[in-house]
C-alpha cells in the first residue's frame, strides 16, 4: 500500500501500488503549483479525509477539478468533473520521495502542444 498525504495530514490518498512513471505538465496551472501527477483510475484511490478537506478548483473547460487541502494549502489531487472519465491525477510530491526513487519523470508540453517531450 502506498500513501500520500498533505502537509497537515488532513487529507490522505492510498495506492495499491507506486506509479511507473508521473508527469511533469508546464501546462499554466499545473507549472505554477510544482506538481508531478501519477495517473489512477479513480476506483484505485481511496481518500481519506472529511468531505470538506479540499477546496476544489476548476476554470477554462472545467473538465477537471484540482483539490487543494483547506488547512495546509497542498495540492492533493485532481479528479474529471466527469464522474464517468476513467483517470485523475494524484500529485505524488506527497509520496515519500522513497516510492519516487526509480520512478520515470515524464516532461508534458501542456502548454502548447499536449505532446509529451520524450516521444
Amino acid at each position: 500500500m502506498i500513501e500520500a498525504s498533505c502537509h497537515c495530514g488532513a487529507v490522505r490518498l492510498q495506492l495499491a501500488q507506486a506509479p511507473q512513471s508521473v508527469t511533469d505538465c508546464n501546462c499554466s496551472i499545473c507549472r505554477r503549483l510544482g506538481v508531478l501527477w501519477a495517473y489512477y483510475r479513480p476506483d484505485q484511490v481511496a481518500i481519506i479525509a472529511q468531505p470538506d478537506a479540499t477546496t476544489p478548483y476548476a476554470w477554462g473547460d472545467r473538465m477537471l477539478a484540482f483539490h487543494h487541502c483547506k488547512v495546509c494549502g497542498c495540492a492533493t489531487h485532481w479528479a474529471p468533473l466527469d464522474k464517468n472519465a476513467a483517470r485523475m491525477g494524484i500529485n505524488a510530491r506527497l509520496f515519500d520521495p522513497r516510492v519516487l526513487a526509480g520512478v520515470q519523470v515524464r516532461r508534458l508540453d501542456g502548454a502548447e502542444t499536449w505532446t509529451y517531450f520524450d516521444e
